[in-house]
């Protein structure tokens, strides 16, 4: 990928990738092959609406296993990150208190235990209070409705990304 804009890539950028390269991006963006690879069986797409619906309805067809695997790519709310998009969509908890973030951790641990898996939310424009809040909240449900939750905040992760990736690259980003 190297010497490709790594923010925002454009729907034509993306389409002049190789289909390695493609997979690679749409890997990024959710960390289950068999979701990348579904997304792109659908190519060439006509417009972003077109695979940003596409990438929708495969994640929604996806098996519970097949989820889970794409929740490998997202590290606990609060906790050490390893990817710029997570960086980006976390931003406002780094800057939280430590009352505010050891409250999270703690959160977090009780959520694994109880879900069996990481407490995913679409962090993005959110305070770290508010995330915390959100997972309290959530520690009260069931777990089939945490699960579509779960679910949904994934859709709303991965539709984020690609809309991201897919924008028309700014003229820094072509300038790289």
């Amino acid at each position: 990928m190297s010497g490709l804009p790594r923010d925002r890539l454009g729907l034509d950028g993306f389409t002049r990738l190789s289909d390695r390269q493609q997979m690679n991006v749409l890997f990024g963006v959710c960390s289950s092959t068999i979701w990348a690879r579904r997304v792109l069986a659908g190519a060439p797409f006509r417009d972003v609406d077109a695979l940003l619906d596409r990438a929708d309805r495969v994640l929604a067809e996806l098996p519970d296993a097949e989820i889970d695997a794409a929740l490998d790519g997202h590290p606990r709310i609060g906790a050490k990150v390893d990817n710029a998009s997570s960086a980006r969509e976390q931003a406002a908890v780094t800057t939280a208190g430590d009352s505010v973030k050891a409250e999270l951790a703690a959160k977090n641990a009780e959520y694994d235990d109880k879900f069996g898996y990481v407490y995913l939310v679409c962090a993005s424009g959110r305070s770290a209070e508010e995330l915390l809040a959100i997972l309290t909240e959530r520690l009260h449900n069931d777990p089939a409705t945490e699960r579509r939750v779960m679910r949904s905040e994934l859709a709303k992760i991965n539709r984020l990304r690609l809309e991201r990736l897919l924008s028309e690259p700014s003229a820094d980003a072509e300038a790289r």
